[in-house]
Order: structure tokens, then C-alpha cells, then sequence
């Protein structure tokens, strides 16, 4: 046992980026995924479902979505999109998604109908408008990006969009979906009637039919069409449309479905995570971010700083889509504003921290920054040290370099918000930056060990506490007598004492 000064609070934390990319359902996990679709799309099974309890159904689905990901992370992002359903997601569907994809995205929006969430969902219809102009000998007009609507196209995208939206409808209906086509919820006025012709600028976003349908229980499927002023119909691309959606509604999850499943930086690697406040300039300075990637970044840029600062926008597969919502390694690329990571090394400047947190209006999520200095405090006005923290005061970690050999983690505190949001990660993300090895020890008994042999090149055990290290080889001089304190069971590491604690 560790001295309670050295005891640690290794709370509940984020998978890393490199975790991101989504490895591939075992077998249990499909065939208990495809039993569940097929039981609940025939009328027989609906039937009995009626009759069930709705915390009963609930359960059901949850012990299968459990496949996807740990018990700790469905019960979570479970409670918080259950809290606040009628602002669940907003998810936009493209034309190619509804061609090649439809099953796998109404399977996927069942599970989430099952559980009670009800998605805002509104699709486009690009590619299948393409080929329709063509075979009307009208060939396909852009500028800047944005399509020319004369009125041929407008009567062929009308006609077209009414058609995939009642497809979807009834695809979904056969899953066992209950659903609303919403019309006229966009109110717009012309973008450029001289340039883009009948495209529109949306001005006005009518929730109360949107809201109505979700309370009464459906899914409300909208396309991305919106009534001029003079009202007429006018086009207003799927991306634009959800962005104004989201605006509107500020919900938590704002999704993209793509097949290629996120946005991918120059050596072709998809990225898994953008906090934009620390990485957009990073990003717009990068000779591969360009075009429709710079394009996107940006878009979402300004849409999240239009939404509440817990919000995230996703860009994933359909297939994909239960990973993203419902566990923190997620799928695809998010993208967040973030908190941004401070640093310091200076034992007043942490001091300074300590007051500012006591005297300000914290919320009840923020981590009692107080206690963590003092616990620390003679430790630290004797030895070098970096903490980071971030600005919402959800996440701090101490670390202590060594005169020769691998730094120690000695602290590392986050609330619930920290790891639902990122901000362990990022942190984290931060420590890998200034520190190339580190060592750090759990009890075998965390339930976020899997995270932590994530972050890790290798790990010993010993005496139900597990030691991790990454930078280091396991015969290397750097970790020798970290290794040694370890094995011998001595609560200190190096020249500091290190942390092991529970989950919160």
C-alpha cells in the first residue's frame, strides 16, 4: 500500500487517438448485432416488444451495443444521451450513403430508436442527381463549390429528393423504425439569384415540427430543400443544411456520414481526433490540408463555436456509426473545439491556480483543484515538476523528470466531463509532446486499465498494481531503477512517490 499521500485519483479517462480506428466486431458481437436487427424488423417481434417494459427493451439493446464497447462506456454516453434526447444528433446522410449504404445506416438507426434516441436525420441526393441531369442532357454546373440551380435542376432535384426521402422512410419502416418526413422546416432567401440561381441561404430553422416528432416518439427525416421568401423551393447543399440544423437545435453528437469514412492528412493516414483550439493554425498551415479537407475544417470551425463547448462533430462510416456514439475510442475523424491544455512548472504560478479556482464559479464538474496542490505541495516546492491542466479545470496531471532516466507521472486527476470530452486525452497527448519516457503505476483493479496499456509500450505487474512505461526499453538503463522500486514493492519510483488510485 502506498502512503495517502501519495494516493493517487486516476479517474475515469479517454482512449487515445491512435485507438480511434476502428478494429473490427468479433463474432459474438455481429451475430448478436444481426440477431437483434433481425428479431426486432418483423411485425411478429415488434408486437411482443410493444408489451415489454421500456427499461426492459432498453437493457437488450444496451447488453448488445456492450460488443462495441465496455460496460463504463455505454452506461455513460448511455445516462448522458438519454438526459438529453431531444437534442441527441443531428446526422447528415449523402446521396452516395443512401445508394450503397442504406441497410447498414437503418440498422444503425434502429438500435438508437430502441434505446429511445431519436436522431434529426437530413439527407441529400448528390450522385443520384448527377446521373438524372445527365440522362437529361444537363450538364452539371458548379461555382466555388456550390451547384447552379436553374429550374430544370430544381424540378429534377425536387422530384428526386421527395423520392430518396420516401425510400429511406420506408426502408427504415420495414427495420421497425418509426419516422416523419418534415417539409418546410428551412425558410431561406437567395444566395446569389444571379450567380447560383434557385439555391438558397438558410434564415430560419422551424423547430416545432422537428421537436413535436421527436416527443411523439418518430424519427424526423428531413432533405436539405428550403422555402424562399417569394416561396419558392430552393436547393441548399445537405453539409449547409445539417450545419443549420445543428445551429438551430445544438445538439450534442453533430455526424457526417462519408464512405470514406473521416478526412485523412498528407501521407494518406485518416486523422482521428482535431481540437481545434489547439491544432487549427497547425492544421491551415499544412501543405496537404486543402481544398475540400481545408474547406471542412474551417466549416466546422464555425459551426462548433456556434454550439455549446460539449458538442462534437463526427465524420465516420455508417457502419461505424455505434462506435462513435456510444464509446470514447470512437470511429472516423472528431472534431472539437476542446480545452485548451495549459502548462506550468512553477510552484506559484500553481499556487496562483489553486486561489483563482477557489475564488471563481466553478462548476460542480471541475476537479478541486485545492486539494490537489496541497496534497502535492511539499513535494513540489522541492522538485522540478510540469502540470498540466486544462481551462475548465476538468483534468490535471503532475509529472516529474528525473535527473537521469524515465519521468514519473506522479498525478493524474480527471472528472467525468474530462474523459467524455477529451480533455484526458488531450493532456495526455500533451505529457507523449514534452516527455519521450514515462513510467506511471495503477491497481490492477481500474476499470480504465485498458486505456492505460493503450498509452503504454509495455507494463509489469506486481502485488496487484501494474507498471507502465512507454520510450523505454524493458532492459533499458532509463527504467532500471524505476523497475527495481517497483518489483521490490517500495512506494517510490525514481526520486518521486507515484500514484496508484481508484476510478471515481
Amino acid at each position: 500500500m502506498l502512503p495517502a499521500a501519495a494516493a493517487a485519483v486516476l479517474r475515469a479517462s479517454v482512449h487515445p487517438a491512435t485507438s480511434r480506428t476502428l478494429t473490427r466486431l468479433s463474432a459474438p458481437a455481429l451475430t448478436s448485432i444481426r440477431c437483434l436487427n433481425r428479431a426486432l424488423s418483423t411485425t411478429h417481434a415488434l408486437a411482443a416488444a410493444s408489451l415489454l417494459n421500456r427499461d426492459r427493451a432498453r437493457e437488450i439493446v444496451a447488453q448488445t451495443i456492450s460488443n462495441i464497447g465496455s460496460k463504463r462506456e455505454t452506461a455513460a454516453y448511455l445516462k448522458v444521451f438519454t438526459l438529453t434526447s431531444q437534442h441527441f444528433a443531428v446526422i447528415k446522410v449523402g446521396g452516395a450513403i443512401l445508394q450503397e449504404h442504406l441497410d447498414e445506416f437503418c440498422g444503425s438507426i434502429l438500435l438508437l430508436y430502441e434505446l429511445g434516441l431519436y436522431p434529426v436525420i437530413v439527407h441529400g441526393g448528390g450522385p443520384q442527381l448527377n446521373s438524372l441531369l445527365e440522362a437529361e442532357g444537363v450538364v452539371p454546373q458548379f461555382e466555388d463549390g456550390i451547384r447552379v440551380t436553374d429550374a430544370k435542376t430544381l424540378t429534377i432535384a425536387r422530384k428526386l429528393f421527395l423520392e430518396e426521402n420516401l425510400r429511406l422512410i420506408k426502408r427504415l419502416d420495414a427495420f421497425g423504425v418509426a419516422t416523419r418526413s418534415i417539409q418546410g422546416a428551412f425558410g431561406a432567401t437567395y444566395l446569389d439569384k444571379e450567380k447560383w440561381q434557385y439555391v438558397g441561404k438558410i434564415t430560419e430553422v422551424r423547430k416545432e415540427a422537428i421537436e413535436s416528432s421527436i416527443s411523439a416518439g418518430y424519427i424526423p427525416i428531413m432533405t436539405s430543400m428550403a422555402e424562399g421568401d417569394d416561396g419558392h423551393l430552393l436547393n441548399v447543399n445537405a453539409d449547409v443544411a445539417a450545419a443549420e440544423l445543428a445551429r438551430a437545435l445544438k445538439p450534442l453528437k453533430v455526424i457526417y456520414l462519408s464512405e470514406k469514412g473521416g478526412l485523412f492528412n498528407g501521407e494518406g493516414k485518416m486523422i482521428s481526433q482535431i481540437n481545434l483550439d489547439d491544432e487549427f493554425e497547425y492544421l491551415m498551415a499544412q501543405p496537404w490540408c486543402r481544398y475540400g479537407t481545408r474547406l471542412k475544417i474551417r466549416e466546422m470551425q464555425a459551426l462548433l463555436k456556434d454550439l455549446p463547448r460539449s458538442s462534437s462533430v463526427a465524420i465516420i462510416h455508417p457502419g461505424n456509426l455505434q462506435k462513435e456514439l456510444f464509446t470514447d475510442s470512437g470511429a472516423g475523424t472528431l472534431i472539437r473545439l476542446g480545452n485548451r491544455i495549459q502548462k506550468t512548472s512553477s510552484i506559484k504560478e500553481l499556487q496562483d491556480i489553486k486561489k483563482l479556482e477557489a475564488t471563481s464559479n466553478s462548476s460542480s464538474d471541475s476537479l478541486d483543484i485545492a486539494a490537489i496542490v496541497d496534497q502535492f505541495a511539499s513535494i513540489l516546492t522541492e522538485k522540478k515538476f510540469t502540470a498540466y491542466y486544462d481551462d475548465a479545470m476538468h483534468c490535471m496531471a503532475i509529472v516529474m523528470p528525473q535527473d537521469q532516466g524515465t519521468a514519473i507521472l506522479t498525478s493524474l486527476s480527471t472528472t467525468k466531463s474530462g474523459w467524455l470530452n477529451g480533455t484526458m486525452e488531450n493532456i495526455f497527448t500533451g505529457i507523449k509532446k514534452d516527455y519521450p519516457t514515462l513510467a506511471w503505476a495503477v491497481s490492477e483493479r481500474d476499470e480504465n486499465l485498458t486505456w492505460f496499456f493503450e498509452q503504454a509500450d509495455g507494463s509489469f505487474h506486481q502485488n496487484g498494481r501494474v507498471l507502465f512505461y512507454y520510450g523505454s526499453d524493458m532492459h533499458s538503463v532509463a527504467l532500471s531503477p524505476v523497475y527495481e522500486n517497483f518489483m521490490s514493492g517500495r512506494a517510490s519510483l525514481g526520486d518521486s512517490n507515484l500514484e496508484s488510485g481508484g476510478t471515481a
